[in-house]
Order: structure tokens, then sequence, then C-alpha cells
């Protein structure tokens, strides 16, 4: 006579419950992408930054070679001891 009950629902609380679980995944994916999409931005931008200091490096390297020929690739004119010009002297000091 006291037979149990075959309809189980999880009611109202339960469509509670889920649905809080439903919209606080929402909101953290949508967050989690944009944390994504700027991690990735100031990623990119930094790597530009890099670019542009090393193309900036290699600009006034190549300005400084412009600007003393002589210095920047050993090549002065000078012979040393083995005869050929802009070659380094085993010793170090500068060719006579």
């Amino acid at each position: 006579m006291n037979e149990p009950s075959t309809v189980v629902s999880p009611g109202m609380w339960g469509f509670v419950a889920f649905f809080v679980l439903a919209v606080s995944l929402y909101l953290l994916m949508r967050n989690m992408n944009a944390r994504m999409r700027r991690m990735s931005y100031r990623a990119e931008q930094l790597q530009r930054e890099a670019e542009a200091d090393q193309e900036h490096e290699r600009g006034r390297k190549d300005g400084d070679r412009a600007s003393h020929p002589g210095e920047a690739s050993g090549q002065d004119g000078q012979e040393d001891e083995s005869g050929e010009p802009g070659s380094p002297r085993q010793d170090g000091e500068p060719a006579p």
C-alpha cells in the first residue's frame, strides 16, 4: 500500500542549479577567450617591438661601418707581418 513513487524529477531547484552552472560556464569561457586574445596580442606586440629593436641595432651598426669603413671591417689598408692588407697582427698591436 505504500508503493514508492517511480516518477522522480529534480524539480525547480535542480533546474535553477543547472541553469546557474550553465551561465557560469558561459561567463568563464568568455573570460578565458578574452584573456587568450589579449595574451596573443601582447605576444605579437612584444615580437614586433623586438624585431624593430633588432632592425634599429642593425641600422646603427651599419651606420657605424659606413662612417668608419676601415675600422669596422679591419681593412685599413695597412699590412701586417704576413704582408696582407687589413690582417690583424698576432701580438695585438696595430700594424705599422
